[in-house]
């Protein structure tokens, strides 16, 4: 009595001309360490990080068909569950063997907020050794995967990271400014389909959820990370810099389009304007 089905996932192939023309990619379609970098590099700097459909009410899809319209042939982006289901999907193609995981996000938030989990990472198990994979975080989206036995600070192509055991968990954390910032606990066991399904309906339709209340846009390349929050376009460069804009509603059209490769919808007016209206993060 009292239970909750909300379908299954579908974990189809993909079609990697199509993935791999979308990224960029040219290199190997062997299951190897090198393979894995190569595209956790290039996804987030051709498919950007963002909330449109969240912050327009949308129903957010996670299903092959929606996932490869969307992000693939539309030259969308998406979050995490679209994100990271993508390139579980991508990964399972070519042969890797990679799990779903979910985590409690702790970025700019109290270390003792009880925060839900509602974000979806990747678990790659290469040669033995189980590697963090996550292309869906949008300010802070890492760059490379992580190897989950070290503890100790991994290099990115931004800031350095690491992996802290907490409580039975792991806590990702950023080397930002000289200092250790919590990112978010990943829960160690494989997610289910059901729990993945349940978070990403939570998130993106709460009345309570950050990306219902803010529009978040970003997309990271190697050197540099352009983050849209609302009207606020924050630029951090590798070597440290940080610009800040604000933007009107016009300027962030402007921006969808030449920093993050998103062109305009027609009926995207009124939520631009609504965007612009929000208060300074």
């Amino acid at each position: 009595m009292g239970g909750l089905y909300l379908g299954d996932l579908d974990f189809a192939p993909v079609d990697l001309d199509a993935y791999f023309a979308r990224i960029g990619y040219t290199g190997s379609r062997t299951a190897t360490l090198a393979t894995l970098q190569a595209l956790h590099r290039l996804h987030p700097a051709s498919i950007p990080f963002e909330t449109l459909d969240v912050f327009a009410r949308e129903a957010i899809h996670m299903n092959a068909e929606a996932l490869d319209a969307k992000l693939i042939h539309a030259g969308r982006g998406g979050y995490c569950f679209e994100q990271n289901t993508l390139f579980l999907r991508v990964l399972r193609t070519l042969d890797f063997k990679v799990e779903p995981l979910i985590a409690r996000s702790r970025w700019a938030r109290s270390r003792d907020r009880g925060m839900v989990r509602t974000h979806m990472a990747l678990r790659v198990r290469l040669d033995g050794v189980d590697w963090l994979a996550d292309v869906g975080f949008g300010a802070c989206m890492l760059t490379t995967p992580l190897r989950m036995d070290v503890h100790e600070a991994q290099a990115t192509h931004h800031e350095a990271a690491r992996l802290v055991p907490i409580d039975g968990e792991l806590r990702l954390e950023y080397q930002i400014s000289g200092e250790w910032l919590p990112i978010y606990d990943l829960v160690v066991p494989a997610a289910t389909p059901a729990d993945l399904l349940a978070a990403n309906w939570l998130i993106s339709t709460h009345p309570d959820s950050g990306f219902h209340q803010n529009l978040v846009v970003t997309r990271t390349r190697d050197a540099i990370r352009h983050v849209l929050v609302n009207a606020q376009l924050t630029i951090r460069h590798a070597d440290g810099q940080v610009e800040r804009r604000e933007l009107d509603a016009d300027a962030i059209a402007v921006s969808l389009l030449d920093d993050f490769g998103i062109s305009l919808r027609g009926d995207w007016s009124a939520l631009l304007k609504e965007a612009a209206a929000r208060p300074k993060p």
